[in-house]
């Protein structure tokens, strides 16, 4: 903590016991004066911050961009600096009182699916409550178990109803990079079909009108071994295992693919990873844009 840009103040046993407080003596932007002053890890302040933590005058802040001026007083609160969110399977990119934007590993669930499984939204929840946030997560989009990547979700219905509503205008960037099984002959194209489930929930693509829906997926080769390709894709749909059944209609299947691929698994595990994640945001209608690095063990491949 720089001394010459805040000064402590004298606490006042009734109203800052649970709070350290501080004098703002520049202008500034909340979040950035809290990351400049706070000896915390930027998730530690930005969850104290959304978890109603922070106080500007007397007032409880939870906007990141609240404009600070030479003067005012920040309260911020001592036990809520403590909750870090910290979980394998789980890493969060982006929180606000509104939105949470994280990114999974392989092997976690998007949400529920019977008693006592493994999945986003149970560990989004007991950290809410853990922080006093007194939200729940809600599901908005889901990537399958086997896939990692960057997910959103809601923290009340209504945010939740804006985003589901208005998706596909709201979402204005999503891709995924997948290792696929042998060499692929074309630079890049485009797959459409209508997919269709049959009772057994297998993926069924026809170029024909199947009673599906239709699905549009755009690729681009971005690597090539002797055995497989590594390749972006971008979405124009999102259909329940889109990017694997379309990859299987190539005749390049993704690796690790236990339901559509050829035993061709290399890492031992899906190698499909949704790497890059943009919207604009449903409450500030600002556009924010998430990106994640390629997995490691996908560029360990070429």
């Amino acid at each position: 903590m720089e001394e010459k840009r805040v000064r402590r103040l004298s606490p006042q046993p009734k109203s800052t016991s649970h709070f350290n407080s501080y004098e703002v003596e520049e202008y500034s932007r909340l979040l950035d004066w809290l990351l400049a002053n706070i000896k915390e890890s930027r998730t530690k302040i930005k969850a104290t911050l959304s978890g109603r933590g922070v106080k500007v005058n007397g007032k409880v802040v939870t906007q990141f961009d609240y404009k600070l001026q030479p003067g005012m007083k920040i309260e911020v609160s001592k036990s809520k600096q403590n909750v870090e969110f910290k979980n394998h399977y789980l890493r969060i990119v982006f929180e606000d009182r509104y939105i949470v934007v994280v990114e999974k590993k392989p092997g976690i669930l998007s949400m529920a699916a019977g008693h006592s499984t493994l999945n986003v939204k149970s560990v989004l929840d007991d950290y809410f409550r853990q922080s006093n946030q007194h939200c729940t997560a809600h599901v908005v989009h889901r990537l399958d178990r086997d896939t990692s990547g960057l997910m959103v979700y809601a923290k009340d219905k209504n945010v939740e109803l804006a985003l589901e509503s208005d998706w596909h205008n709201i979402v204005f960037d999503r891709r995924y990079v997948a290792v696929l099984s042998g060499v692929m002959e074309r630079n890049e194209g485009t797959v459409e079909s209508w997919l269709k489930d049959n009772r057994a929930y297998f993926t069924y693509s026809s170029p024909y009108d199947n009673g599906g829906k239709f699905a549009i997926t755009h690729y681009h080769v971005l690597n090539r071994s002797a055995n497989h390709s590594l390749v972006e894709f971008k979405l124009e749909t999102g259909r329940k295992n889109q990017i694997r059944v379309h990859a299987a209609d190539l005749g390049h299947p993704v690796c690790g693919d236990v339901k559509y691929g050829n035993e061709d698994d290399p890492v031992g595990r899906l190698c499909l990873h949704a790497f890059r994640l943009c919207f604009y945001h449903p409450v500030t209608h600002r556009p924010m844009e998430f990106e994640t690095d390629i997995p490691l063990v996908f560029k360990n491949l070429f």
